[in-house]
């Protein structure tokens, strides 16, 4: 019988230092993601924080242009905000942007809602209509506001549409008067609530214009919901197809109709996606710009102005860097009351 003895394999000695090729796998390790990420990293501190910094700085001077760099700061220091928010232009403009982003976001999320259900239930041509819905949304803002002026423009478009279906004759045979709005260019505010913002919040007696719904705004609200409607629809049909059918079938086991079951059980599973639909068309509407300088500009009475609008015609036509700039910086802080604590509690979610 013959003895076999195993020798163990010999262990490599280590001698405390790492071979080239360790050293360069440590190093790879340790700078490798920092030196991918630091450009990056820099370009968005110049370009968005640095500029940011810069903005706000401009806000703060007396009389800063491009042709006069006088960086003198105003005193008070917040005198430039001060005569912004005394301005009756700018109170316009808010006004504005608080009824366009309410009436839009409505609009669109009903709309973006109901043609999602209505896709999710048809079984034949599912894509032909999904991308029909959606196509709006591919269209530039510019294309979209001209097309949609010449709609709502006083002698063509709609008002020729309400001749056509003898709308408006009904309307003359009853009132006297032919049925032709002005759609755009009407500077009428219904639903002033000066009074009762004059007795309720302080200082409410600076207010220098109407405080309602102005009217000429309503076609631009529609201008923008047709096109973000499909977007909102897109979203909508992510979180259905997420739910389970097991969960209709339970909802319609138990007695539930239709109705009841998506008003009780689907709409509530749909929450999140309703936040965040909320969250991306109310950053689109409170910097808006282009949709609505192509389709109204700043409107009669500014009713259709926008804080976009302001700031490019005080720093390109008026060169008054320091009121544009104090207005930027007012649209930035829009922004961030509406995206920051979505953000916040996105990321509290994933931590915990």
């Amino acid at each position: 019988m013959t003895h076999t003895s195993t020798v163990p394999a010999r262990r490599p000695v280590r001698t405390g230092r790492l071979t080239s090729h360790g050293r360069w796998a440590r190093l790879r390790r340790t700078w490798l993601g920092p030196a991918l990420v630091a450009p990056s990293f820099i370009l968005l501190a110049v370009f968005v924080y640095g500029f940011i910094g810069f903005t706000v700085f401009i806000s703060l001077t007396q009389r800063w242009n491009p042709f006069n760099r006088d960086t003198t700061l105003r005193d008070p220091a917040l005198g430039n905000y001060a005569e912004l928010f005394a301005t009756p232009r700018f109170q316009a403009d808010l006004r504005n942007t608080v009824v366009f982003t309410v009436l839009f976001l409505l609009a669109s999320v009903a709309l973006g809602l109901v043609l999602a259900v209505l896709v999710h239930h048809v079984v034949v041509g599912r894509a032909f209509f999904r991308s029909v819905f959606l196509f709006p949304y591919a269209l530039s803002f510019i294309v979209t506001g001209v097309v949609w002026r010449w709609i709502f423009t006083p002698q063509t478009g709609a008002n020729l549409l309400l001749d056509a279906t003898g709308v408006s004759s009904a309307y003359a045979s009853v009132t006297g008067t032919p049925l032709r709005p002005d759609w755009i260019s009407d500077q009428r505010v219904v639903g002033q609530l000066n009074g009762v913002l004059e007795s309720v919040i302080p200082g409410g007696t600076h207010l220098h214009t109407q405080v309602g719904i102005p009217l000429a705004l309503i076609p631009v609200v529609i201008a923008a919901a047709w096109q973000l409607g499909g977007f909102a629809m897109a979203m909508y049909l992510a979180g259905l197809a997420a739910i389970p059918d097991e969960v209709r079938e339970a909802a319609l086991m138990d007695g539930a109709g239709h109705l009841q079951t998506y008003r009780k059980v689907i709409l509530p599973m749909l929450r999140p996606v309703t936040v965040t639909t909320l969250v991306i068309l109310g950053h689109v509407s409170l910097k808006i710009f282009d949709l609505v300088y192509a389709m109204a500009g700043s409107g009669v009475g500014f009713s259709t102005d926008v804080p976009g609008i302001f700031v490019y015609e005080q720093m390109f036509r008026a060169l008054r860097y320091n009121a544009g700039a104090a207005a930027s910086v007012v649209m930035l802080l829009l922004v961030c009351a509406v995206v920051v604590p979505y953000l916040a509690r996105t990321y509290t979610r994933e931590d915990s």
